[in-house]
């Protein structure tokens, strides 16, 4: 006799089946597949077929339109691209005017849109150079959206919800060019998929408004386990690997369990819907718990625009656990806590049973165009403390334009800051405190310029008179209200060793109108760099000098912080390896940093990525030593001890001389010698020292590591971070530094440069980058130490084959730990004026290492 199994796991079970049948069902509501420019149907691996064109032109109007295709392509997809979907990249439909697909919504609901795109190749059309917008009747997906390489496999995948009975998807070209999309799908979603509300970031508490927001998927991630395609995804999902974004893979280990023994909640909150079991029975969690800092958290980085408030989905199952009520955590979302003490126990009343937990985060708390989660234990952990996390879902959501990208709606008017009738009224408020405001600083200005001292006029400007700069203090703009009044700046003082200096402090005001006219109102041609602060356009002023100028997103505090540090910082500070400040505007809301102009751009660009000649080693090197004397300025030789935070080669610039300039402080932070500061963690992945991620606590040497991959990346000549490679070469300072123990360095050195370096050059450039990236702060050089064995590297490779027994004794200087350079030079190193005369060659330069 067979017994009958217990009610509760019998009914769990049927509702289990229906929900897989129902994910799984052939015919969806809506479901609409189409395989643009195919002449015949595709079917791919996961049973799913796309109808071809003929069989769908009556969902198209369009007035003229042209089919291509190609027998097959060569681009690698991206990982969150499935192989399996290579076949719909073949074909594509051009439009050359406004087009429409209108789709008839059996259900109104949630949908997905998804949207396959490759620029093929055509003899009479050029579809990298073609620019286009993709929206909806409400919603704008793709705003004058463009593919400029000829191997760009993209999938842009949305989630919004329809209450009409047709859909309508317009592609509408820009002027004189035209549009194009290889593949697309309108798919039904679970009503259940995202409810209206989520746990809001800063400020804390319920948001809602969700179901009435487009989103679209950023990220999709399966923490600890491997792809997961379409085929075994409920919803015809894809899931990528979290290595790319495991900040601190060192301090994490993954967990697996059979997918058979993940439980869904009675409930039906969580079900196959929200995520496939596959998902839930792989996670990261704490590698030796027991020996970690209290401080340590499992920690991703993601980047996403800015601009935009994000969806933040987590998903935890504990696998990891013997039993219940072991795990307790925290959540951290760019450092801001979203939930404190989780306990999983108490939401799923059993192990390996599913959750997951929604979190918005505001555009105004984006960080450097980043998004960093981290997960940690609580104090109240009875046993060893541990953390778990086993999916990341991040998505876009619409801004009050109704847009995913940009503030233009679908009607063509612009929706950003101060477009709406509330932005209006803080508008008019705004302005007429300007005018009073105005009027105040006119009748000061006159009562200033009836007591202004005679010959005043010889020695300053009206301009610089007016602005309250002074070398030890910040501007006006940024002080309390027991500010002292500023002093006057002698424009030709003498420094301690005879030279002529400059003024601290910017050299001027600039009104918003010249900035407008030197850049032809910052048209989008004069674009010349984009960074987590805003766009820097190339400009021209009315003297002729051409000038970088930072211009700010407006509305953002975090660009407001960043534009406060930065001119706080470089009113400071003058030196030649720093990019130096022309000046400010403050006008009309607008936050906008003018530098000198830096003719050859990043030094990443001339290393990949752009078609520009490979820079000779000797090159490299000096590049690298201008930039090491830039930061030991900043550690060692300015008023008090600067921390950059962001050091990475699209922050090194280069002159028309190839003289390198570490530029972008708008992450800077002073940081006394030898010590550390508790601060959130900020910077770029990628670079990101990991004893600062793992305590949060901010020292020099967190630059020294970020110095340390740079170098490596110099070697390489590829990014720091490449998702598209196989797991083990995706960071490339681990990977540099395996293959260099493993004696095949020469492998990942840059081809075009590897045979042209000497080996003793090479083994102290290595031995001083592999000492950077030390895991331990207190294991890593100082950058003075940094900068001397830079010079070294350099000494070797110019003399080359003619380096004598002296050079060769000197080469084994380099031992496991460094001697402070000081000790090298015979003085001290942490003078930022060094005025030491030193005989040897290799210290030519360092000698004359000065502030400017």
């Amino acid at each position: 006799m067979v017994k009958s199994p217990p009610p509760c796991v019998s009914s769990l079970s049927i509702l289990h089946l229906f929900l897989f049948s129902l994910a799984n069902c052939d015919n969806p509501s809506v479901n609409y597949l189409i395989d643009c420019g195919s002449s015949n149907p595709t079917q791919l691996k996961d049973g799913r077929t796309f109808k071809s064109d003929r069989d769908t032109t009556s969902l198209l109007n369009t007035t003229e339109d042209l089919q291509i295709s190609l027998d097959s392509i060569n681009a690698n997809p991206p990982p969150f691209i499935p192989s399996s979907s290579l076949p719909l990249f073949q074909t594509a439909r051009v439009f050359q005017d406004e087009s429409t697909y209108s789709f008839h919504i059996s259900k109104t609901g949630p949908l997905w849109i998804r949207l396959y795109f490759f620029p093929l190749p055509h003899p009479s059309y050029n579809l990298t150079s073609a620019v286009f917008s993709v929206q909806t009747s409400r919603f704008v997906l793709l705003h004058h959206f463009s593919l400029r390489n000829n191997d760009s496999l993209v999938f842009k995948e949305y989630l919004i919800n329809v209450s009409d009975s047709r859909l309508s998807l317009k592609f509408i070209p820009k002027k004189k060019s035209l549009a194009f999309i290889n593949a697309i799908e309108i798919v039904s979603a679970p009503e259940t998929l995202v409810s209206d509300s989520a746990t809001g970031v800063s400020p804390p508490g319920e948001f809602k408004g969700l179901l009435n927001s487009a989103l679209q998927v950023s990220y999709r991630v399966n923490v600890g386990g491997p792809t997961i395609d379409p085929e075994s995804d409920t919803l015809s999902r894809t899931w990528e690997p979290d290595g790319p974004y495991n900040v601190f893979p060192q301090g994490s280990e993954t967990s697996q369990v059979s997918n058979k023994s993940i439980k869904y909640p009675r409930s039906g909150v969580v079900t196959p819907l929200i995520a496939p079991n596959l998902v839930y029975a792989t996670a990261v969690h704490m590698i030796d718990p027991g020996v970690m800092e209290p401080k340590f958290n499992l920690s991703w980085m993601m980047n996403v625009e800015n601009s935009y408030s994000y969806l933040i989905r987590l998903h935890f199952c504990d696998i990891v656990s013997k039993s219940l009520n072991q795990l307790y955590l925290n959540v951290y979302i760019n450092g801001i806590e979203g939930v404190s003490g989780l306990d999983l126990s108490s939401e799923t009343k059993a192990l390996a049973t599913a959750f997951y937990k929604d979190f918005v985060l505001s555009d105004s708390d984006i960080t450097n165009g980043s998004i960093l989660v981290q997960v940690g234990p609580t104090k109240i952990q009875r046993d060893k403390a541990n953390a778990i996390l086993n999916g990341i879902e991040v998505m876009k959501i619409s801004n009050n334009a109704d847009s995913l990208d940009g503030f233009f709606s679908v009607d063509g008017k612009y929706r950003g800051p101060f477009s709406t009738p509330k932005g209006l009224k803080i508008a008019a408020f705004v302005g007429l405190a300007l005018a009073l405001a105005s009027l105040l600083l006119l009748a000061f200005i006159c009562i200033r310029w009836r007591k202004r001292p005679q010959g005043w006029e010889k020695h300053n400007r009206f301009s610089s008179w007016l602005l309250p700069f002074h070398p030890n203090h910040n501007t006006k703009l940024f002080q309390g209200k027991n500010t002292t009044r500023r002093k006057k700046l002698n424009s030709h003082h003498k420094s301690k060793h005879g030279h002529t200096g400059s003024p601290r402090g910017p050299e001027r005001f600039f009104p918003f109108s010249e900035l407008q006219h030197a850049t032809n109102n910052f048209d989008e041609t004069k674009v010349i760099g984009v960074g987590g602060f805003g766009k820097v356009y190339l400009g021209k002023l009315e003297n002729g000098k051409k000038v970088a100028i930072k211009r700010g997103t407006s509305g953002s505090e975090q660009g407001i912080n960043e534009f406060r540090t930065e001119l706080n910082m470089l009113s400071k500070l003058r030196h030649r390896h720093l990019v130096s400040l022309m000046g400010f505007c403050d006008e009309n809301s607008e936050m906008v940093l003018v530098y000198e102009y830096m003719a050859h751009g990043p030094f990443r660009s001339h290393l990949y990525g752009f078609d520009l000649p490979p820079l000779s080693w000797q090159k490299r090197l000096e590049i690298c030593i201008g930039a090491a004397r830039g930061l030991h300025y900043l550690h060692t030789g300015a008023a008090q001890s600067i921390t950059h935070r962001d050091v990475k080669t699209t922050n090194i610039l280069l002159d028309d001389n190839y003289v390198s300039k570490v530029s972008d402080f708008g992450l800077s932070k002073a940081v006394p010698e030898k010590a550390q500061v508790s601060t959130a963690v900020k910077g770029s992945f990628g670079y990101l020292d990991p004893e600062y991620y793992r305590t949060q606590q901010l020292t020099q040497k967190s630059d020294v590591y970020s110095f340390g991959v740079v170098l490596i990346e110099v070697l390489c000549a590829r990014p720091v971070i490449s998702p598209t490679l196989p797991s083990e070469e995706v960071n490339l300072a681990d990977w540099a530094m395996k293959q260099h123990r493993r004696g095949v360095l020469h492998k990942v050195i840059d081809p075009r440069i590897v045979d042209t370096i000497s080996s003793t050059s090479l083994k102290v450039f290595v031995q001083i980058a592999e000492k950077c990236i030390a895991d331990c702060g207190v294991d890593r050089p100082s950058m003075g130490d940094v900068l001397w064995h830079l010079e070294y590297a350099l000494h070797l490779h110019e003399a080359g084959s003619q380096i004598g027994a002296h050079e060769d004794k000197s080469s084994n200087m380099i031992p496991g730990q460094f001697d402070n350079v000081a000790d090298h030079l015979g003085s001290n190193s942490s003078d930022a004026s060094d005025s030491t005369e030193v005989g040897s060659t290799v210290f030519s330069q360092i000698a004359n290492f000065q502030g400017r």
